[in-house]
């Protein structure tokens, strides 16, 4: 079992996300079974409704599930980075901006939940090997410092937002 996270360990931006962990959570239960819980819901979507925007300026189905696919690539890339001992500072990203830089509606949704998922599968063959002191490490990101635990909790606790908005917001129901 990996301790839930330590306030000292992220910037409390994060904390909105890691806080939607169950702190007596299994993480790498929780982050194997996401991949499955996003294909079941979207499994039903046609490609009409995966194009759809709740409001105006805001992003499609589509989109979340890319912004999804970026923010893991980004988040697991800083965690590697720390959990290898690299001191140097990681950048940040603006994730409207990534997702204003690519067309994720001209793909597939079943094509972006694959992508998610099999990158997830590759961080989770990384991360679970990773030692106690891997783990607690702690580096800088976005000019904050982080831990590689901090970092697991976010991607877990990214995607519980994002299924809940998913859900609520585009009543997306499975």
């Amino acid at each position: 079992m990996i301790a839930f996270p330590q306030t000292d360990e992220y910037f409390s931006y994060y904390g909105a996300y890691i806080q939607r962990v169950p702190p007596d959570s299994d993480i790498f239960a929780l982050l194997r079974q996401q991949p499955d819980e996003l294909r079941n819901l979207l499994q039903n979507v046609s490609d009409e409704q995966a194009n759809f925007r709740p409001a105006p300026g805001e992003w499609s189905v589509k989109e979340v599930v890319g912004h999804l696919c970026d923010v893991e690539r980004i988040f697991a890339y800083r965690a590697l980075c720390i959990a290898r001992s690299d001191t140097k500072p990681l950048p940040g990203f603006e994730q409207d901006d990534y997702v204003r830089a690519t067309d994720f509606n001209a793909r597939s949704l079943p094509d972006l939940v694959e992508e998610f998922e099999l990158q997830r599968r590759a961080n989770i063959l990384c991360f679970r090997a990773l030692t106690r002191e891997e783990i607690d490490r702690r580096g800088t990101a976005s000019g904050y410092p982080f831990s590689v635990r901090a970092l697991l909790y976010t991607l877990g606790g990214h995607v519980i937002h994002h299924v809940a908005s998913l859900k609520a917001d585009y009543k997306v129901q499975g």
